[in-house]
């Protein structure tokens, strides 16, 4: 191996967590009283206007709006008929989100292992490029990583075989020298071994960490 290509939001950085306890400070911000029904709710509605926005049926900040008007009737807080003032509520969010950022405690030692290995690091998310930069450089971890490439910065998404292949272009690595690692098993591991990757799945409830995917195998 020559490079590994890491998924970012539940790989290296703690998505659901940051998420989970940005919606237990926000919600009450609304009036509301958070729950885990409604911690999962949102997720579910994140995950239908994200894919939205990654399929070409909105914009970014269109599927904002719309987890807005799908969640805020489900705290009894009324929807705002403009964007502005939808905008003004989810910044709310955001803030609260941002200021729970944090990485995987086993992050920084997996990208240790990684450079020890004398691999060029790289990171492929299906995300903004201003924000999934913002969040590695929050969570301490940018200048571990040579080369990000986002769904936004490329024009295609996972699992389209061929952001796999310009990520490993831009690290100056064949798809054959190169490792995939991510929690997602059809976009970061089936479809990057279809493209030709070596892939390995990120399954933490099973006990896996991501040390364990990056030391070299005999």
């Amino acid at each position: 191996m020559k490079a590994v290509i890491f998924d970012l939001d539940d790989t290296l950085f703690d998505h659901v967590g940051s998420a989970t306890a940005g919606i237990h400070s926000w919600i009450p911000e609304l009036g509301g009283t958070p729950s885990d029904e409604l911690v999962a709710r949102w997720f579910i509605i994140e995950q239908h206007c994200f894919d939205r926005w990654l399929n070409g049926d909105t914009t970014h900040q269109g599927q904002r709006r719309e987890r807005l008007r799908s969640f805020l009737p489900l705290i009894d807080h009324p929807v705002p008929e403009g964007d502005a003032e939808l905008d003004e509520i989810y910044t709310g969010y955001l803030r609260h989100y941002q200021e729970n950022w944090i990485a995987f405690a086993d992050a920084r030692p997996a990208l240790d292992i990684a450079h020890s290995n004398g691999w060029r690091i790289g990171v492929l998310t299906n995300g903004s490029t201003l924000q999934q930069n913002a969040k590695l450089t929050a969570i301490g971890l940018a200048d571990e990583v040579d080369v990000v490439c986002t769904s936004e910065s490329l024009g295609a998404s996972k699992p389209d075989p061929q952001v796999y292949l310009r990520t490993c272009e831009a690290l100056g690595a064949d798809p054959a020298d190169t490792l995939m690692i991510g929690d997602n098993l059809e976009l970061d591991v089936l479809a990057a071994r279809q493209a030709g990757l070596t892939a390995h799945h990120l399954d933490r409830a099973a006990g896996v960490t991501l040390p364990d995917l990056v030391r070299p195998r005999s």
